[in-house]
């Protein structure tokens, strides 16, 4: 008889990048971002690159002999460390990528459904029915936007749905639970329940676009508010990268410090704190309504 002495904890599996709409048809999940191999091997080296740099800078030039000469283990170093940091750099900063063209993609998405609900409204308050609006909505918003656009793909789909006998409020809510954004999620979830209790359509709209407006609008006033400051805070990540390498550029003598064991160490300590200030000052002013 076996005894358990505990469980395992199951790893969270991955969500996929596409899903079968209602009415089987392949459509976008706008909560993960995938990156194509040819991208991730761009972003990798790119990372890569920039980390052995610093590794090279940082860490170049160590256990040289007495009288400053390279040694075998000097090579060794010069090659080992830059890759690992490279490597490591890499690593670190996929996951990144993906998170930043993620919510990238959610940011566009979410002004486009600005647009589509502005056109709806307007549909709405001329008088016709939603199923309608929604026809309307698309052939307005391709003026605006190319039939590859996110919002297109999606009133593709929507209005296939309709065709094929699906309620709008359904298909509205299998889209506000794949765009990861909460607005549009919110959004579905007050039309369902208003649309089948036959609440005032028109005012949900309505309401919806000048919330989502005003909330836009305080958006950008944040973003332009806080532009300087991300400029600052660039330029104070990199200097001390450039501090460095103009150090040892011009005062090639006084660089040789760094390779001594307490230039290790100090080096290593300032990297840390440089590391830390850095992720503190993001995201302090990633600041989002």
């Amino acid at each position: 008889m076996g005894i358990t002495l505990g469980k395992k904890k199951e790893k969270k599996e991955r969500e996929p990048q596409y899903r079968q709409s209602l009415t089987n048809m392949q459509v976008r999940n706008y909560r993960v971002y995938e990156m194509s191999p040819i991208e991730r091997i761009l972003v990798f080296l790119a990372a890569f690159a920039a980390g052995a740099f610093c590794g090279y800078l940082f860490y170049g030039g160590l256990a040289k002999d007495p009288y400053g000469n390279a040694t075998l283990l000097t090579y060794m170093l010069n090659l080992t460390i830059p890759s690992v940091v490279g490597i490591a750099a890499g690593f670190f900063f996929l996951p990144i990528w993906e998170k930043r063209q993620q919510e990238s993609r959610q940011s566009n998405l979410k002004k486009q459904f600005l647009d589509l609900l502005e056109s709806l409204s307007t549909s709405l308050l001329a008088g016709k029915n939603v199923n309608q609006s929604f026809r309307d909505a698309k052939r307005d918003l391709s003026i605006q936007y190319s039939a590859e656009s996110d919002i297109q793909k999606e009133l593709a789909v929507i209005l296939n749905g309709l065709d094929n006998n699906i309620s709008v409020e359904s298909l509205l809510l299998d889209f506000g639970k794949r765009s990861g954004v909460d607005d549009i999620e919110s959004f579905a979830n007050v039309f369902d329940t208003c649309y089948r209790k036959g609440g005032n359509i028109k005012e949900v709209i309505r309401n919806t676009s000048m919330i989502l407006e005003e909330k836009s609008r305080i958006q950008r006033e944040i973003e332009t508010k806080l532009a300087a400051n991300k400029n600052e805070q660039l330029i104070l990540s990199v200097m001390p990268v450039v501090l460095v390498a103009l150090i040892k550029v011009s005062n090639p003598d006084f660089a040789k410090n760094f390779a001594t064991p307490s230039g290790v160490l100090a080096s290593t300590f300032a990297i840390g704190c440089f590391v830390a200030a850095t992720v503190v000052s993001r995201k302090i002013l990633d600041i989002r309504v």
